[in-house]
């Protein structure tokens, strides 16, 4: 076993470390003028603005490592000294990877923005290149962790000695992290298929939201009142949902009222145009009001407009509906629903179990006075003040008698 001498190592310390000074004076001075040779590729810009920390560590490592390489192998502690370097150097390695993936995928959202109108073909490639990043990033650390754990010696003979059971080992591990292996294999899929993408408008489990994010795992959904839904990547290849969003952000979106069947439907289509050619969430594809369903008291009309989001569907369908009972208060009061009643003259059936005389009065016979602001019309009690025919005169209810029994 190798000892350390400092009196054998201060020749062999001070080169290492005015070469690894040499290192960063190099990296420092390098960086103006990469900046200026990679400016006009935006590629190869944001990867070097990416790499700017890890090559602060990378390459005054690279410049020990030859120096190491450089000193005796009967030198003192050489070997220990080589080992963490190279581990140190594995690390720096594997953490300008990662740096120079996130600069790719910076890159890429410089490219495609998504701040503009139609932003479908920079949300697609987005996520693809999101959800693949994270995919290399894992993949890097998981090389980068491999290479530091093979340096060692136990490492390996532990390595050779479980080859044997690798079957079993790896049945054992698959069963146990199932979701996880599943979720990142979902992820896969989702990048290349593309079920969904970064700023799709979904509908999951009755909740109306946004992708905000998707993960290597998981994916993010902000829902309209602020709130974040968190929903496993696998779930969306098990199970189906609506992707408001998938080709196009332009919707339909519709808007009920049951009116009376005195409503004139002219008008109300010319208003109804009119408040949404007035609005700027109208996008003037398609504005049509029609009846859709009846009743035994009203009829149900549907108007489906158009919008270039779904966002500003619901706001355009809100000033419709506003708008359009406002309308029918204003210039068709008739037009509100109503319940309509039929009163006859004539005797109430016999299997009401009341007398006839009890239920009916003859046609001379007249009240001795009727209440205040009402008045006589075609044998019943009509109240000039509501227009309601009374319910107790002459076929409405039971006659009181004339004069109060004696």
């Amino acid at each position: 076993m190798q000892h350390f001498d400092l009196y054998e190592w201060w020749q062999p310390l001070a080169v290492g470390l005015g070469a690894a000074a040499l290192a960063w004076v190099v990296y420092r001075l390098s960086q103006p003028l990469v900046r200026r040779v990679t400016r006009h590729s935006p590629v190869l810009n944001a990867v070097a603005l990416r790499l700017e920390p890890a090559l602060k560590w990378l390459l005054p490592l690279i410049a020990l490592e030859l120096v190491w390489a450089s000193l005796p192998d009967d030198l003192g502690g050489i070997d220990g000294m080589r080992h963490w370097t190279g581990i140190a150097l594995i690390a720096a390695f594997t953490g300008a990877a990662i740096a120079a993936v996130r600069g790719v995928v910076d890159a890429v959202a410089l490219l495609h923005p998504q701040d503009v109108a139609d932003n479908l073909e920079a949300r697609r490639v987005m996520t693809q290149a999101r959800v693949l990043s994270r995919i290399a990033i894992a993949g890097l650390l998981l090389a980068g962790l491999a290479f530091m754990l093979m340096t060692f010696p136990r490492a390996r003979q532990l390595g050779t000695s479980l080859l044997a059971s690798a079957g079993l080992s790896a049945l054992v591990i698959g069963i146990a992290a199932k979701s996880v292996f599943g979720n990142l294999l979902a992820g896969l899929q989702i990048a290349l298929s593309q079920p969904i993408r970064i700023d799709d408008v979904l509908i999951v489990e009755n909740e109306w939201g946004r992708v905000e994010e998707i993960t290597g795992t998981y994916v993010v959904l902000k829902i309209w009142d602020e709130r974040r839904l968190i929903i496993p990547l696998q779930w969306f290849i098990e199970h189906p949902f609506q992707n408001w969003t998938r080709t196009t952000s332009q919707i339909i979106g519709s808007v009920m009222l049951w009116v009376d069947y005195m409503t004139d439907l002219a008008p109300l289509r010319t208003e109804a145009t009119r408040l949404a050619q007035s609005s700027q969430d109208y996008d003037g594809r398609v504005c049509l009001l029609q009846v859709v369903e009846t009743s035994e008291s009203a009829m149900q009309l549907r108007l489906i407009v158009s919008s270039p989001s779904a966002g500003q569907n619901w706001d355009l369908r809100c000033l419709l509906r506003e708008g359009l009972i406002a309308f029918l208060q204003q210039h068709q009061p008739q037009a509100l629903p109503r319940v309509r009643a039929e009163l006859q003259q004539g005797t109430a059936p016999a299997q009401s179990g009341l007398p006839t005389g009890a239920l009916s009065r003859p046609a001379e016979a007249q009240p001795a006075a009727s209440a205040p602001g009402a008045q006589a019309t075609g044998g019943s009690e009509v109240n000039t003040q509501t227009g309601m025919a009374s319910l107790a005169a002459p076929t409405g209810g039971v006659t009181p008698p004339a004069a109060p029994p004696g």
